[in-house]
Parts: structure tokens; sequence; C-alpha cells
């Protein structure tokens, strides 16, 4: 249940409604809007007894109940879209936003990557500093000598950096380097690290799970909000089917869901859906056409070289190029880069 305060409430009538809330045993968590506070009421078993108690109160506006399982996540609870600034760049809005980069940082072609990135149009720098990988025997990344590396290149480029999070522990120093935390595909329901996460103030990228119903991602989401985060950016980057050409199947219809479900932006990794560079131009021109606020995609210099995901990574000519028909899309629907 939403509970809306008057924008003429002030904090006596504001403790009030809570302090009836506990009395009548449920727990809550508060919102201050611009010109008003919101307070949301957790496991709501009896919404006639709280409406009744409640609505009498100076300065309460209204109450609404809300239905979806994914509580803060909903569009009943926030109608409008959620729109995120990241160092003057919003995600969110009008602007089709293009995170790009390498799949791990590597000493030696992170700066070249990160200049081409900028001179294309590009708005963050993508990169793993750590990196989660299905055999324990692969390149699992620079850690923290990765996180200075990406910190270095945003300095000289002025590129916002997102990188990988996949411990709860290293959440404080990731945080420390990065603009934007990105939470896996393998880490969407590591519940701890959702909570982590939503615990900082930096945004977090939500990359949805390789087996994850939308229900279940939203869930996820709910956790990061729930923490206090309110700055969650859902990444749709394919799901496991039958089909063995690509290595992920894109859900291009997750997209509109999304946006009718919840106000939270959505980007597109046509990057790890395809698994192969040749598809990811497509990939991405159908995420921009369906809805999506921004994408996430690998590039580097000598992908047949690169020590994570080379495959699937566009060499820096191709991307340029790519993003000249990316333009064109987003101006087809109404968006900008």
């Amino acid at each position: 249940m939403i509970i809306t305060m008057s924008y003429e409430a002030g904090k006596k009538e504001i403790e009030r409604v809570k302090a009836k809330v506990q009395e009548i045993g449920y727990k809550y968590k508060v919102f201050h809007g611009e010109t008003k506070t919101v307070i949301h009421v957790i496991g709501v078993t009896d919404r006639d007894k709280l409406r009744a108690e409640i609505e009498p109160l100076p300065k309460v506006e209204n109450m609404v109940p809300i239905m979806q399982p994914f509580k803060m996540a909903s569009r009943e609870f926030h109608a409008a879209d959620t729109e995120i600034d990241v160092n003057g760049v919003t995600i969110g809005g009008n602007k089709v936003v293009i995170m790009a980069g390498p799949c791990a940082v590597e000493e030696g072609t992170l700066f070249e990557i990160a200049e081409e990135v900028k001179q294309a149009g590009g708005h963050f720098l993508r990169g793993g500093a750590f990196k989660p990988r299905t055999s324990p025997y692969s390149f699992h990344g620079l850690g923290k000598k990765g996180l200075e590396l990406l910190a270095e290149a945003r300095k000289r480029t002025g590129l916002s950096i997102i990188t990988e999070v996949i411990s709860e522990t290293d959440v404080p120093i990731v945080a420390d380097y990065t603009d934007i935390l990105q939470i896996g595909a393998r880490n969407m329901q590591n519940f701890a690290l959702l909570k982590g996460v939503g615990r900082m103030n930096n945004p977090v990228l939500l990359k949805r799970g390789m087996s994850a119903s939308i229900e279940d991602w939203l869930m996820a989401a709910e956790y990061i909000l729930s923490e206090g985060n309110r700055n969650v950016i859902l990444c749709e980057r394919g799901i496991k089917t039958f089909e063995r050409y690509t290595r992920n199947t894109l859900d291009i219809s997750s997209i509109p869901v999304i946006k009718h479900l919840s106000h939270l932006p959505v980007v597109v990794d046509p990057s790890h859906a395809a698994g192969y560079w040749r598809y990811v131009g497509a990939l991405a021109k159908a995420g921009v056409a369906a809805g999506a606020d921004g994408l996430i995609i690998e590039v580097h210099t000598d992908p047949m070289q690169a020590v994570s995901d080379g495959k699937q990574s566009l060499k820096l000519d191709t991307f340029n190029a790519l993003m000249g028909e990316i333009r064109n899309i987003a101006v087809a629907v109404g968006r900008n880069l």
C-alpha cells in the first residue's frame, strides 16, 4: 500500500502516519520527493483496516494498493519514467545512451578503446575489472589494478565508467572507482550482493539472468530498491533457449513489457545476446527501435587477441559505423544520441 502525503504535510503529520502504521503492525519505507512524501507500507494483509486507520489522519492525500509483487519497481508505485542522471548524462530520458568498451579491462589497450568510444559519441566506458567466468581456469580480471585503469581512462576522456561487482565484500571498493555498478546475469539473484549495492549511492545496472522470467528480474530489482537505492537500470542481455546459433536469445519483447510494468529504464546488451560480432549491429538497432533507453556494447582494438569474449566484440571501425546507424534509428523513433 502506498500512502501519499499532501504537499502541505510537515514532519509532524508524517511522523503521525508512521507511528500509526507501526501501531497496526506493519513496516514501512519513506521516500521524500521534491513536493510530496510517499510512505510505502510493507506486507499489508488487511487493506480495509489500514485504510480506515490512516485515511482520516491529517494531510494524507490518498492511499493506493499495489497489486504487483514488485512493489517499488512497478508503475503503480511511480507512474512517470525514472530518469537517472550520471555526471550530466540522463539514462531513461529522450537520449539513447551508449556504453561501450572491452569485456575485460586489459593493460595496453584500454586507453585507445576509451578514446575511440569517446570520439564515436559514446557516453560510458564499460570494462570488467572482476570477471565471473564459467571456467575457474579462465581470465578473471585484473581486480583493483583494473579499477585503477578505468579511473585513469575516465580522467583522460571524461567518459563515466561502468564495471561489474561480483562479491558483496567488493562493493565498497568498486563503488569508490565506478560511476555505475553492474550486476551480471549470473548474480541477478545473489540477494546479499543486491542488498549490498542497494545500500550504495551509485546507480546499478541489473542484467537479466540467463533463465530468469521478467517477474524474477523485477523482483531482483526490488531487492535493490527496497534498500534505498532508487537508481536502478535494467539490462536485457538475452536468455537461454534451445537455439544454438546465437549465444543467447535476445528477448526484444521484454523492452515494451518492462516499459508497461515498470518505471525503470532498460538498456540492451546485444553483444552477450549474439555471441558473435556479425549479429551485434542488427540486435542493437532492433533494441533502439523497440524502445530501449541505451545499449551496452563490447568493442576491442583486436578482438581475436582479447582475453575475454573476443568473438562478440566489435572492431573500433565497425563500432564507429554502427553508431551512425544507431543515430538514424534513434531519430526515426523520436530519440537522439
